[in-house]
């Protein structure tokens, strides 16, 4: 059984909880958003599987997941950037967001997500379970396009893409995070 940690708005543990229970509760729980670029700033994007349990076939970044119970969010990041992608690279932390959600399959998404950013140039070696397709794009590109086509993407996604841009690309430019 697969749990995620309940946290209040300061990121404070308040427990468990079953995964999908959690998601049908819409309880506050930590996730985290892996962002990735490759030498030429281009942004690693994903489109998930068409039978994830919500948001099947939308464009994201390249990886998301929930730490486990102890688990520290960088090592939590590279491993679901294994498990998803097919690689592993640095991650740096960058910042954290809460978002709010309902799907139409009546689950929400209610997550304190945190932004992990790293660069990796090489083609990844998705997971089929949880990759339909990939491909490195301009940053610049992808906010447009969510701008105007923004069902073809995840709402978080849509969300980092567009709230946080800035901050993802000053990590970039100031090597920070690579």
């Amino acid at each position: 059984m697969e749990e995620v940690i309940l946290v209040d708005e300061n990121d404070q543990i308040i427990g468990t909880m079953e995964k999908m229970l959690a998601h049908q509760e819409g309880r506050l729980h930590r996730a985290f958003s892996v962002i990735i670029f490759n030498d030429k700033g281009q942004m690693l994007i994903h489109q998930r599987a068409a039978d994830k349990y919500h948001c099947g076939g939308l464009w994201t970044n390249a990886c998301c997941s929930h730490p486990r119970l102890e688990e520290d969010l960088i090592a939590a990041g590279k491993r679901r950037l294994l498990e998803e992608m097919g690689f592993v690279t640095d991650l740096k932390h960058i910042g954290s967001f809460i978002y709010k959600v309902k799907f139409d399959n009546d689950l929400y998404e209610h997550e304190l997500d945190h932004l992990l950013v790293g660069s990796y140039s090489d083609a990844p070696n998705p997971s089929p379970i949880e990759v339909m397709d990939w491909e490195y794009v301009e940053m610049d590109e992808i906010y447009e396009d969510i701008k105007n086509q923004p069902n073809l993407y995840t709402f978080w996604f849509k969300k980092i893409v567009l709230e946080h841009k800035d901050k993802i690309l000053n990590s970039i430019r100031k090597n920070e995070s690579l």
